[in-house]
């Protein structure tokens, strides 16, 4: 846990840098433009289609079998909020992956890790492939237990878990694909698959707390750099 820690008050220290500031605010108020517009523009359509899946199921026919439409109606549109949530997310991690990125990794590296040798390890395709089976992975976990949605703990503890799971699978390989070897890539992903989760856990409790959330993609970004290039540093050391 101490490594996490040191990563995140780290890139909390970094978020100062005018680098990185700049950086801070395009990729989350670039996903809420365009979620908020497609909803401005299709939230109707979507509703209908939302009580159409609802109307198919054996549920959605009983409950309409009384006759209480508004019941059907907000059934959908809860159903578009647990659906536009995770969309938004995916949004904002790979909008931060395929912008900030390429800004954060190196300029983490020179200033922090100057005398890390960079290995080369990682490929545009391997970051492609990692981002689609990340997305692919959360969006099935969110679809597998949105039912639990309507629980009240399912509500309140999937998102973070499943925020957690999706942002250290993406910002892993990007963090090291400049300095790391494949081999080494995979030995860090083995051993610190704790702590990494850990630190996405921390950082998916920001999201809840009103403005800090709209800094924790770029945050989720450096301190993922952070934590991995110190596992690279150290995991050199010893071998």
């Amino acid at each position: 846990m101490k490594y996490v820690v040191e990563a995140f008050a780290a890139a909390l220290r970094d978020l100062r840098e005018p680098r990185i500031l700049v950086l801070v605010l395009v990729p989350p108020l670039g996903a809420f433009l365009l979620w908020a517009g497609l909803a401005w523009a299709y939230w109707s359509d979507w509703i209908a289609w939302g009580e159409t899946v609802l109307a198919a199921t054996a549920v959605g026919r009983w409950i309409l079998s009384f006759d209480p439409g508004w019941v059907v109606g907000s059934l959908a549109a809860f159903l578009l909020v647990a659906l536009l949530i995770p969309l938004m997310l995916i949004t904002v991690v790979v909008a931060t992956e395929l912008l900030a990125m390429p800004v954060i990794v190196p300029w983490v590296g020179e200033r922090h890790f100057p005398g890390l040798e960079r290995r080369a390890g990682g490929t545009v395709l391997g970051s492609l492939w990692n981002a689609t089976t990340a997305i692919l992975w959360f969006a099935a976990l969110w679809l597998v237990t949105l039912p639990l949605w309507l629980t009240g703990i399912g509500a309140l503890l999937l998102p973070p878990l499943l925020s957690a799971h999706f942002n250290q699978r993406v910002f892993r390989y990007d963090a090291l694909a400049e300095h790391a070897s494949p081999e080494e890539y995979a030995r860090i992903v083995a051993g610190a698959g704790g702590r990494l989760f850990a630190l996405g856990l921390l950082l998916s409790a920001c999201y809840y707390l009103p403005v800090v959330n709209l800094v924790v993609p770029v945050l989720s970004a450096v301190a993922f750099t952070h934590l991995c290039l110190g596992e690279l540093a150290r995991h050199r050391q010893v071998t």
